[in-house]
């Protein structure tokens, strides 16, 4: 069983980012160890003003005493950071890896053309450097632009996947990786899309599926979390991303309609199908 390390915020409310990861890899018969980077009262989106309490310096600590033990990891998933967890990662992270180790970066820091509340131009940078150190990159389009430096409209409704495939064959080029992913692709006629590079997969990929009706938080931290079982049960970055679209597709409709969307999705109904291809 891989050493599998997961590194990103704790929201004490709500089923997203570490509460969402964490039980869909213990049924994807991983025991993975956490790496907390800040302690939230709710996410930041929709619950007003949250508190935020930044881990950084008890990260240090933990690492610390980790390098004690030789604790080294084989898949290591970073999701929401913050600038000083990022920082404390950039300098600590290849102590930590095992010597053929994934890293699987989720650059969380904006949607919808901007950055996220809580993030700026130093934010963009500081993860500019952190992605180099990344196996797998899995950006939406806005947080691919803003890793490029380059300059997003006010107002972009859709993107072509010809447009997103270049997109992404710069965003290898620039930081030097074989896989990556561009998710949440807002297409045209009602469609939402994916498109992927990997050694297998050189002239790159896509994944299609309707757009389904609303606005849902931790989405993105689902589906990241099904792509990191999927790799660990060595599915290809192509299979396990469509797995993990399909996923996530699924548990949004099935969703009761009267369940409040700020607290997340509920994969748990509708995971037996993932769960029994993992093992395929």
């Amino acid at each position: 069983m891989p050493n599998v390390l997961v590194s990103q915020d704790l929201s004490c409310y709500g089923q997203v980012s570490m509460t969402s990861a964490l039980p869909l890899l213990y049924a994807s018969q991983l025991k993975p160890t956490i790496l907390p980077t800040a302690l939230l009262s709710t996410h930041t989106g929709g619950f007003g003003e949250n508190t935020y309490h930044d881990l950084a310096q008890e990260m240090r600590a933990i690492i610390q005493h980790w390098q004690k033990l030789n604790l080294q990891f084989d898949y290591v998933y970073l999701g929401y950071l913050g600038l000083r967890p990022l920082q404390v990662l950039q300098a600590q992270l290849n102590t930590l890896l095992s010597k053929q180790a994934v890293v699987l970066l989720d650059p969380v820091m904006g949607d919808h053309n901007h950055l996220y509340k809580g993030f700026d131009d130093t934010y963009v940078q500081a993860m500019r450097q952190l992605a180099k150190q990344a196996t797998i990159i899995t950006p939406n389009y806005t947080e691919a632009k803003f890793l490029l430096g380059e300059t997003l409209a006010e107002t972009t409704s859709s993107v072509t996947i010809a447009d997103a495939k270049q997109v992404l064959t710069r965003l290898c080029d620039r930081f030097g990786l074989q896989s990556a992913l561009i998710t949440g692709l807002p297409l045209p006629d009602n469609q939402i899309g994916i498109v992927g590079l990997s050694p297998d997969q050189a002239q790159g990929f896509e994944i299609i599926q309707p757009k389904l009706a609303g606005n849902f938080f931790g989405t993105g931290d689902t589906f990241t979390t099904a792509l990191l079982a999927g790799l660990t049960h060595q599915k290809s970055l192509r299979v396990a991303a469509t797995m993990a679209a399909e996923l996530v597709s699924l548990a949004i409709a099935h969703r009761p309609s009267e369940t409040d969307a700020r607290l997340g999705i509920d994969y748990a109904p509708v995971m037996t199908d993932f769960l029994m291809r993992l093992d395929n």
